[in-house]
């Protein structure tokens, strides 16, 4: 199907699989794919390592807002994918821990954050032909993007797949620590006082609590041929 030069966003709740759908379609389509959750990561690590998050959890925002002006987090292509790069060291396997995961949700909370991964978002998707996932993608990133998709799944079904994609990493979670850490990062996603994750007016929304990558393939082809008159 040829699709044309559009900005597809992929928004949602945690856990639904919006970073692996969002990689699809980019390959499907010969998008760019970028993750902007990834950046979000990117600058909670960067804040851990650097102690801008003390033990009670507090962030010292002055203190990251400086770091960050020195910060250079960017996507470089390794093996095929995209990864996440920290100056040249690459962090793609440390901001997915939980560790990172705990405190991700306070981090993006931060304005200052938003305001850098926001920019970053921007640039990269400059010459359209791009798909990305986030929590504000259609709504504040790109409020004009040409199709707005929103996902979302039970927290049963969302707990159990972050399960299992730690224990595939090698880590040892705790279910109960897996859904608390999920009910937590839901909570404060649709509750912070900037860009807090809503459903654009105009997204489509897409429940994959029983569908297959294929499935989910062929619904948003539907919609990509319903809203530009494709016929194949």
């Amino acid at each position: 199907m040829l699709v044309p030069d559009i900005i597809i966003a992929v928004d949602g709740y945690s856990s639904t699989g919006k970073s692996s759908f969002a990689k699809l379609l980019a390959k499907e389509f010969s998008f760019l794919y970028l993750d902007s959750g990834a950046l979000y990561r990117g600058v909670t690590l960067f804040a851990q390592e650097n102690g801008f998050i003390s033990a009670d959890n507090s962030i010292d925002v002055p203190g990251l807002e400086k770091g960050m002006e020195s910060l250079d987090l960017h996507f470089s292509n390794v093996d095929g994918k995209n990864v996440l790069f920290c100056g040249e060291r690459n962090v793609e396997k440390e901001i997915r821990s939980m560790k990172v995961s705990s405190q991700v949700s306070p981090i993006a909370a931060v304005a200052e954050v938003r305001v850098f991964v926001d920019r970053k978002l921007r640039e990269a998707g400059a010459s359209k032909r791009v798909v990305m996932d986030g929590r504000d993608i259609g709504t504040t990133v790109f409020p004009n993007a040409e199709i707005k998709l929103f996902m979302t799944a039970s927290a049963e079904v969302r707990a159990r797949r972050r399960f299992d994609e730690l224990q595939a990493k090698g880590e040892n979670p705790q279910m109960e620590e897996v859904m608390k850490n999920l009910q937590e990062r839901d909570y404060i996603d649709s509750h912070r006082a900037v860009s807090p994750l809503v459903q654009a007016p105009d997204a489509f929304v897409l429940d994959n609590s029983d569908m297959t990558f294929a499935e989910e393939l062929a619904w948003v082809r539907g919609v990509i041929q319903g809203k530009f008159g494709i016929l194949e």
